[in-house]
């Protein structure tokens, strides 16, 4: 630690210099990316299905000892920096001697764990709730209801009813759970959001901007069909089938605001949600996997994309009726 420009414990503390400041920064670099990968390949999947206040409690006590190995494992390493002296150095360790049992260390443990505490709680909830629908409760972004243009992606499980019949209710929540987290990383790196989970369907959205880039809209279906693709020696060892599913999408204007008194929760309306979850029902009937809209399809750069036009088809409740196309990527 450092107080101005004087060290006031140097005794128990580290001086900062720009050595210690790029030991220090690299330290925390190296940490940050080892923590990230312990997260996403290790720890994460190990108290997945367990409870809340579990997945915190556990995920807590490992990151903290974590931490309190690397606590202890870096000081001597500052200490021998700041001294310019050798880490077996006997100064080096009764320094270190003087900070484990100091004050510093004490406040350095408890500052650790309530910044543990509350990622931990952040990245949990945010799981259950979605990153972006946090942020948006945080930043009040819609307390008060807002017009803007989206996109939105219904997509349907071929043979869903089949499957459940075949698989029992236990194991086809089991399948739906695999079905579901196997699509996940398509949606996230397509800049997409779970709006909804409604039985074997999902409702992915996208602000306008986001879903026409690079058509990330379009470019999620793929990705999805891909993942899925990559597991289905798994799905078929583990369950016996293989799920593959039809997806319409669609773009216009919706109302989004919280709504809800017992639980909140962001709500879209506007006639885009009904009319991509009829184009989505064209599907089986039009041997489609993907159909999106005209209005879609007119904001979409030609480069890169190639549209089989499906002609003008009636939809329930509308009196016009739309154009659709197959679209498939390059």
């Amino acid at each position: 630690m450092a107080t101005g420009y004087e060290n006031q414990r140097p005794d128990t503390d580290i001086t900062v210099t720009w050595s210690i400041f790029l030991f220090a920064s690299l330290a925390v670099f190296l940490v940050g990316l080892v923590i990230g990968a312990v997260e996403v390949l290790w720890l994460g999947r190990l108290f997945k299905y367990k409870a809340f206040w579990q997945k915190i409690l556990y995920k807590m006590g490992f990151y903290l000892m974590f931490m309190l190995v690397i606590n202890l494992i870096t000081f001597p390493i500052a200490a021998s920096i700041e001294l310019q002296s050798s880490l077996i150095d006997a100064q080096v360790w009764d320094k270190f001697s003087n900070y484990i049992v100091s004050p510093t260390f004490l406040s350095t443990m408890v500052s650790l764990a309530f910044s543990i505490f509350v990622s931990l709680l952040y990245s949990d909830i945010s799981e259950h709730l979605g990153h972006n629908v946090l942020l948006n409760f945080f930043s009040g972004k819609y307390h008060q209801p807002k017009e803007e243009s989206r996109v939105f992606m219904f997509l349907d499980m071929k043979s869903s009813t089949s499957f459940a019949e075949q698989l029992g209710h236990k194991t086809y929540f089991r399948f739906l759970s695999d079905y579901y987290n196997q699509l996940s990383n398509a949606i996230i790196q397509n800049k997409g959001e779970v709006y909804q989970y409604v039985g074997d369907e999902i409702v992915v959205t996208w602000e306008k901007a986001d879903g026409l880039e690079r058509h990330n809209c379009i470019r999620c279906f793929y990705d999805m069909k891909q993942s899925l693709r990559k597991k289905s020696s798994y799905f078929e060892e583990t369950y016996g089938v293989v799920p593959s599913f039809r997806a319409a999408i669609h773009t216009g204007p919706v109302t989004t605001g919280e709504i809800g008194a017992l639980k909140k929760e962001i709500f879209f309306t506007g006639d885009v949600l009904n009319v991509t979850a009829r184009i989505q029902k064209l599907c089986k009937p039009l041997q489609q996997e993907i159909i999106i809209s005209e209005a879609l399809a007119e904001q979409l750069a030609p480069k890169g994309l190639q549209l089989e036009p499906l002609g003008d088809m009636e939809l329930e409740g509308r009196k016009k009726p739309v154009e659709l196309f197959a679209p498939q990527l390059d």
